[in-house]
């Protein structure tokens, strides 16, 4: 399985009577793969799937299943577990073309035990796995060494890469990917960066909008654009900013709701719905990207 171009991890919308609204996702999921999406993740840390029902994870699978199968392309799934057996578990379960797999948060098990947790994982599972590395959220950090033998293990075809701001650690990642291995870069304010190092593409909550921009971005490296590249990619890591600028995924579900996709911006506790004034700055800077098109 070869991953390359920009994921969306979809919001999960909410009705106005807190139900998963299924018509909304799916549409939301075909608008962005109209507008050039590699693919799709379906219950990624954007989903807030913590705090969803198993009746309603399934659900939302579902309808990314069906819309992925009509456009042709990867539906990649997050798999949950606050140990190695249940990510096990989640894994065999997983409906989809790839399982998303995080080191089990709290745990903190050093690097031979993030190994030792992948391979486990990467052995059960019926399809390809792709480690999530977010040490901000796990609480565990990993050397360049250990991401080099995460990405050797049989069954794993890429990485998620959210562990901050572009190092040497990840200049020397990147050189020395075996064949076959992609990073999508996950910290939406830096891909730009990311893939002028070689990163395959990204899995951005901020490609909920301005999609067509995301891509171009990620086509603009790939073909040796460079120009263009630099100048898109400053303009689109202000947006993203302004996307992050309060927990994930509050601004993003607000602005889509402001441009009448999804039929609320709720977020489930204990998340909070984004403020007027984070709003408002998002929208801003998506009409400066669109101004600075012209």
């Amino acid at each position: 399985m070869q991953l390359s171009g920009i994921f969306v991890p979809l919001v999960t919308p909410f009705a106005a009577d807190g139900s998963v609204a299924l018509d909304a996702l799916a549409a939301l999921a075909g608008r962005v793969l109209e507008e050039g999406a590699a693919g799709l993740v379906a219950l990624g840390t954007t989903g807030e799937p913590a705090t969803l029902s198993g009746a309603e994870r399934a659900a939302v699978v579902d309808v990314c299943r069906v819309v992925c199968a009509r456009y042709g392309v990867p539906l990649l799934v997050g798999t949950g577990g606050s140990s190695t057996a249940g990510t096990v578990e989640a894994v065999r379960a997983v409906r989809g073309d790839a399982a998303m797999v995080v080191v089990p948060p709290y745990t903190r098990p050093g690097a031979a035990g993030v190994l030792a947790h992948v391979r486990a994982v990467a052995a059960a599972s019926p399809v390809p796995v792709v480690v999530y590395h977010v040490p901000y959220r796990t609480g565990q950090p990993l050397d360049v060494a250990t991401l080099l033998r995460l990405a050797a293990v049989p069954n794993v075809v890429g990485m998620k890469l959210s562990d901050g701001a572009v190092s040497g650690d990840t200049v020397a990642l990147l050189g020395a990917l075996p064949p076959g291995f992609a990073v999508l870069g996950g910290d939406d304010t830096v891909v730009g960066p990311l893939l002028a190092l070689g990163a395959a593409g990204g899995i951005l909550a901020s490609a909920h909008v301005a999609t067509g921009r995301f891509v171009a971005l990620h086509e603009a490296w790939r073909d040796g654009e460079v120009r263009r590249a630099r100048r898109l990619g400053a303009r689109l890591a202000a947006v993203s900013a302004a996307l992050f600028a309060e927990p994930n995924p509050a601004v993003v579900k607000a602005v889509l709701h402001a441009e009448g996709r999804i039929p609320t911006p709720h977020v489930r506790l204990p998340l909070l719905p984004a403020s007027a004034a984070a709003l408002a700055a998002a929208r801003d800077a998506l009409a400066g990207l669109a101004a600075g098109a012209r």
